[in-house]
């Protein structure tokens, strides 16, 4: 009897272990795991290259527009300096329209035959007044000089005099007139100037 049940026993687990599932490497939630690192990994590259392509398309977006701005830049500084120019020569053209008429008169001066000193005289009178309202016109003023104190931003002193008939430093006499442009300096009076030690 004991033998009997000895085989039963036998033949029971042998049909067990014919029923038994093969074994794997590692345990269900190991391999599952190991699966959903592949995944992510994956999808980690991806979002990479996404972000990739992104900044390089910022990128070149950026580069153009900072090529579309030099251009521009390099066209409106061109455009400025045209217009300057331009500028320049309409403002020339226009202050030699006004010196046009005194040309003519001397001309005419010119082409006098034998005139009288006193008509000479008279018709360069005529040509320096002429001169003077035209370039007055354009702005420019002479330099107050003789009877003047002594101004070393307007004067330019060539001689001193020893005097004791004007005060130190008064401009005894005009050399070469000076001129401003409206309030700027073109040229200082050639002047000179009285040293008076008694005052």
């Amino acid at each position: 009897m004991a033998r009997g049940n000895s085989k039963s026993e036998l033949a029971a687990r042998e049909l067990d272990a014919a029923h038994e599932l093969p074994a794997s490497e590692g345990t269900g939630d190991d391999a599952n795991a190991s699966a959903g690192a592949g995944v992510s990994a994956a999808a980690d590259d991806g979002l990479r290259d996404a972000e990739l392509q992104k900044l390089r398309a910022e990128r070149d977006t950026l580069l153009d527009r900072l090529a579309r701005l030099q251009a521009e830049f390099e066209n409106a500084r061109k455009r400025g300096m045209r217009e300057q120019q331009e500028f320049r020569e309409f403002a020339l053209a226009d202050a030699l329209k006004t010196l046009l008429p005194i040309l003519d008169s001397l001309e005419r001066a010119l082409d006098a035959r034998h005139p009288a000193k006193e008509e000479f005289r008279n018709g360069v009178e005529l040509i320096y007044k002429q001169l003077d309202d035209a370039l007055g016109k354009l702005g420019l003023r002479p330099i107050l000089a003789k009877g003047e104190l002594f101004d070393p931003h307007l004067h330019e002193a060539i001689e001193m005099v020893d005097t004791a008939d004007a005060k130190d430093h008064e401009v005894l006499e005009e050399l070469q007139r000076g001129y401003k442009l409206k309030e700027r300096l073109l040229r200082p009076a050639m002047v000179k100037v009285a040293r008076n030690s008694t005052h």
